[in-house]
């Protein structure tokens, strides 16, 4: 019997060490295994980082380009808005020019009809006189009002009466 307890112990090592070997070779196939999803799935986060990435920099681009629009459109619009004010200041000028013409005609009408209708140099004619006399006072010392100095004199021949 000893004989017998001496295979079946040779046995059981035998059949320990096979199933020790089976078993280190399971397990190195999932360490393999392992290792292979590990670089797979290592790729495809590469992968996704690479792309994420691109679409970043697709983005960049895209946001250059429409930034480098806004500011065209913003300097176009500056310029014509410089535009229209150079304008404005010109008709603000000559819309002064003009009022002023205006007035000074009104006073030489007013002056003319004062004259037709007294005949003389009365009272009236003198308060017209001297409301255009300080009007062109007024317009001669102000330096904006140049064109005020360069309107014609006129007198009716009523005025004059000796």
């Amino acid at each position: 019997m000893a004989s017998s307890s001496g295979n079946s112990s040779g046995s059981t090592r035998l059949l320990n060490s096979g199933s020790e070997e089976d078993l280190q070779i399971l397990m190195d196939q999932r360490k393999r295994k392992r290792m292979q999803s590990n670089r797979e799935s290592a790729r495809r986060s590469r992968m996704r980082k690479q792309q994420h990435l691109d679409e970043l920099m697709a983005q960049v681009a895209r946001l250059r380009k429409d930034n480098a629009q806004i500011l065209s459109n913003i300097n176009i619009t500056s310029q014509l808005y410089m535009n229209v004010e150079a304008e404005n200041s010109i008709l603000r000028a000559q819309m002064e020019e003009l009022t002023q013409r205006l007035q000074s005609l009104e006073e030489i009408s007013n002056c003319i009809d004062i004259g037709g209708n007294n005949g003389g140099f009365g009272e009236a004619e003198e308060e017209a006189f001297q409301i255009q006399t300080n009007a062109a006072t007024d317009s001669f010392m102000n330096s904006m009002n140049f064109l005020y100095v360069n309107q014609p004199i006129m007198a009716t021949a009523d005025i004059f009466h000796y």
